[in-house]
Order: C-alpha cells, then structure tokens, then sequence
C-alpha cells in the first residue's frame, strides 16, 4: 500500500512537473511565434518595398524601355502573342499582361467579369480559371462574332461552367446591356471587373468606356488592352485607319 502511495505521489509530482514543463515550452514558443511573426511582417514589407522601389526606377529607365519596345516590334512579324496557350486554348496575350491580370483578379477576387472581344477563348478561360481557384465567379463573354469552332472549344471546356457567351451582338448593344444589368442586380454582384478587348476603333473603344466603366465597382478595375497599338511599329499599326484609332488615346480621352 505504501508502495503504491508512493508511487501514486511520484506520479502525481511528474505531472505536476510535466505541466510545469510545458507551460514553459508553451510560453516559448508563443514568444518565438511573435518573433517569427514580427520578422516575417518586415521581411515581406521590405521585399514589397523592394518591389515598389525597382517598377520606379524600371518605369524611368529609357535605355530598358527602348530594348523592350524593339522586343516587341522585331517579336511581332512572328506574331509573339498569338503563340501561347491557356488551359488548352490560344489566349493572344503577352505573358507580362497574363501575370498583370492574375493579380489583379486575386486582388480584387470579382463576383463578375465582363470580357468584351471573345477571340480564340483562351483569355476568358483564363479568366474563368482564376475564379475557379478563388472559389466564386462567373466571367462574360461578350462579342459581336464567335466562330463556331471556337465557341464548340469554349463550351466543351472544364472551365466552361464558370463562363457565359454573349454572341451575335455588338458589346455596344442595349439588349446585351441589360443582360448585364438583370445578372448583376439578381445576383448581387459586389465586385465587377470589365476587360475590354474587342474592336479597336476610336468610336467604339471610346463607347465602351463610356457604357462599360459604370460596371466597375470600387475598389476594381477597367482594363483597356492593345493600348500598345502605335507605341510600338507593329504589323497591326499597317491596318487601315489603326494609327488614328489608338486605344491609348481614347483611354487619356475618357
């Protein structure tokens, strides 16, 4: 009986030891995980100064933006945006553009996404997939002409439960605008981010601005792309009437 007295005391003494112990552990590993925490915050603040601090000077450095633009016209006689792909599909976007709106969608993590100029489907697949990721979603796509073996390609797509093709009509169009309204009131999107990709002539890249900015809700973003029409020498800039019609400038007119 002692024994077990004895022993029963021994154990209840380790216990109490081992409690002891751990709350000490614990107390050191809570200070270890602010301190972690504390160094992680500055070194991911200083890596995102970093950042801030090399786009500024990269912006100002006119020997770069020569090389890059000499990039982009001697690349385009092999049409360098035509040749990579999405999902499966052609999305026609430079790489740098790809990146930029992957992180503006994770940014602003949109309830919608309007997309006017469907092409070969790879950008709203594209787009499509960034929502699949975030969880919620549904982009618009919206042009005047859809070839039929690229809306068979969209529509057989993994991603096509999270897109919605607007064919036929012009993005301009007033029935294809209350189908934008009806979805968004009924839907109660909150956030609504527009891409406008389609015709680049001056009266209809300035209509679009003017219909399609009143979608946008704060926070978000109005993306005009092909605004390097005319920057750069390009076989595009050889259509008629495109260096009249630069996107850039009815992007700086609205």
């Amino acid at each position: 009986m002692k024994y077990q007295e004895r022993d029963r005391g021994d154990i209840i003494t380790y216990k109490v030891e081992e409690t002891i112990f751990y709350s000490l552990i614990i107390r050191a590993e809570k200070k270890i995980a602010k301190d972690w925490r504390l160094i992680m915050f500055n070194d991911f603040t200083q890596f995102e100064m970093e950042c801030k601090q090399n786009i500024e000077q990269q912006g100002k450095d006119d020997a770069l933006k020569k090389k890059a633009n000499d990039f982009l016209s001697s690349s385009d006689k092999y049409k360098y945006s035509y040749n990579f792909r999405w999902m499966g599909l052609p999305i026609i976007q430079l790489p740098q553009d790809i990146i930029a709106m992957q992180e503006i969608i994770w940014d602003v993590k949109p309830d919608l996404i309007i997309e006017t100029g469907v092409a070969r489907g790879g950008s709203i697949v594209f787009y499509a997939s960034m929502l699949e990721l975030i969880g919620k979603g549904v982009v618009f796509g919206i042009d005047i002409d859809i070839r039929e073996h690229n809306r068979l390609a969209v529509e057989n797509h993994c991603m096509y439960k999270n897109i919605k093709l607007i064919g036929g009509h012009s993005s301009a169009k007033r029935e294809v605008i209350q189908q934008i309204e009806h979805y968004i009131d009924s839907n109660k999107c909150e956030r609504v981010l527009v891409v406008l990709d389609s015709l680049h002539t001056h009266e209809h890249v300035l209509n679009e601005l003017n219909i399609y900015s009143k979608f946008v809700t704060k926070g978000s973003y109005l993306v005009v792309f092909d605004t390097i029409i005319g920057a750069v020498e390009t076989e595009y800039n050889d259509r008629p009437g495109v260096r009249a019609t630069i996107p850039k400038r009815q992007l700086m007119s609205f």
